[in-house]
């Protein structure tokens, strides 16, 4: 069993934000099982706290952005992406400042902390989700595609092609062998020569420096330009080296770059909240379509739990509580017994089944010539269902009785006709206070979901 883990100890960065270059510390903490990432803006209140998810994405200029009403928290991707590439599912990460420090342009220094005090593993399972059908998405307006396919685990395959001289195009791979720590965190972003002035200009990267970011320089270019950058940068001498940087540094890979985009691409999908199976192809990825690709995955694992969750009603097997056992639970009998078997049973949830035969005496009105089963027969079906649950866990049961208290939301989206089998899922959603309790239902026949919505119950005890 693959266990969730998290952080054995703390630990603090402080720096300057890329963009922002407001100085932050930032502090990123172990987390309980089933938490996720989070961040919490402590200089705005205890309350200011943000998941680390596709849904509050709202920038993604030149980094990932996390906005949820007027909390906002830019240039996230780094550091997720080092939780994520090293195996953590869950951490808190407070910040005292609008933007997570840029440090060197890497996920570096995150992940050879993680290292050294490795992870604790936790009790609950981590949850994976097979692609079992094809994700694409292009970007139009700048060529980027990524494809996910079907495969037995998470693999990543990635190209960049800026029609560079320079940098070519370049290709690195993401898999269960990679390591992380040493292949892919210390790669640092980078920016042409010829943004810089234009992103100094527009206030965009007002904590850009030489020493979190590689410098492409296509051509030559007269030493009076490289002057005025390093004027910017606040450096004595800038050169432009024959390889087609800056001198300021050497690259750590000969395909930095390409290995830098796949660091932004695992901490753009970790957005998506969940451990995926497939094989990634990404061509000229950007935290735009990374993002966007990530809340394609996230609608994608719903509709997969969701689909995962639909329970299932095999004949062959001998029944929780048979019909007897239901007449000693509901008051209700025939022709107004709208359950016949129940098949799961646990304190928050029931499935029941009823059978629809065409001898069910509302079929003689509705419709003579097209039988369907009215939808508020349905409704009482799972509020005869939910009664059984809330009735099992009471003392002496059959001195109470079950009411409608309230029904809203309620959506019918597939007729029953004879010959179906209804399945009946209630779950509690509020427990029993007060006499009242509020449930879930949702019926089904085979996969198909035919009817969901709230309801409220009451719970008297019979005079």
């Amino acid at each position: 069993m693959d266990r969730q883990k998290t952080l054995n100890n703390s630990y603090t960065f402080e720096g300057k934000g890329l963009h922002t270059g407001a100085h932050v510390k930032m502090t990123i903490s172990p987390a309980e099982e089933n938490t996720g990432i989070v961040f919490h803006r402590t200089d705005l209140g205890e309350d200011a706290v943000i998941p680390a998810i596709a849904d509050y994405v709202s920038n993604t200029a030149r980094g990932t952005t996390l906005e949820k009403g007027d909390i906002r928290i830019s240039t996230v991707e780094h550091v997720i992406s080092a939780l994520a590439g090293m195996g953590i599912d869950n951490a808190r990460i407070t910040l005292d400042g609008p933007e997570a420090p840029i440090l060197d342009g890497s996920a570096k220094a995150y992940a050879e902390a993680f290292k050294k005090d490795g992870l604790k593993e936790q009790e609950a399972e981590r949850a994976y989700i097979p692609i079992k059908e094809k994700i694409y998405y292009k970007d139009e307006a700048t060529g980027a595609e990524i494809t996910i396919l079907p495969d037995d685990d998470l693999s990543i395959d990635l190209m960049i092609d800026f029609n560079s001289k320079v940098l070519g195009k370049q290709y690195a791979r993401f898999n269960s062998e990679t390591d992380y720590a040493d292949g892919i965190a210390p790669c640092r972003t980078f920016v042409f020569f010829h943004e810089i002035e234009f992103l100094f200009k527009n206030n965009l990267i007002k904590g850009g420096d030489v020493d979190n970011a590689l410098v492409v320089v296509e051509n030559e270019v007269p030493q009076e330009d490289l002057d005025r950058l390093a004027d910017l940068f606040k450096v004595e001498k800038l050169e432009r080296i024959p390889e087609g940087y800056l001198n300021h540094t050497q690259l750590r890979f000969d395909n930095e770059c390409a290995r830098h985009k796949l660091l932004d691409l695992i901490g753009d999908f970790a957005l998506s909240g969940f451990h995926i199976k497939g094989k990634v192809i990404a061509s000229k990825p950007g935290h735009q379509i990374n993002t966007t690709v990530a809340k394609m995955i996230r609608k994608y694992a719903k509709s997969y739990l969701a689909k995962k969750d639909i329970p299932v009603y095999d004949p062959t097997k001998e029944a929780v509580i048979d019909i007897n056992g239901i007449k000693k639970l509901l008051p209700h009998r025939p022709p107004f017994l709208m359950v016949d078997k129940i098949i799961e049973l646990s304190k928050e949830k029931v499935v029941g089944v009823k059978m629809i035969g065409i001898n069910e005496g509302f079929f003689v009105g509705h419709f003579p010539q097209e039988p369907v089963m009215p939808g508020v027969l349905i409704v009482e079906a799972l509020a005869q269902t939910g009664g059984i649950l809330v009735l099992s866990g009471v003392d002496e049961p059959e001195r109470y009785s079950t009411y409608f208290a309230k029904i809203d939301g309620f959506k019918f989206k597939h007729k029953v006709v004879p010959g179906d089998v209804l399945v009946l899922k209630l779950t509690i959603t509020q427990p029993l206070r007060r006499s009242m309790v509020c449930m879930r239902g949702e019926a089904y026949v085979g996969e198909n979901l035919v009817c969901e919505g709230e309801m409220m119950a009451q719970v008297i005890k019979n005079k």
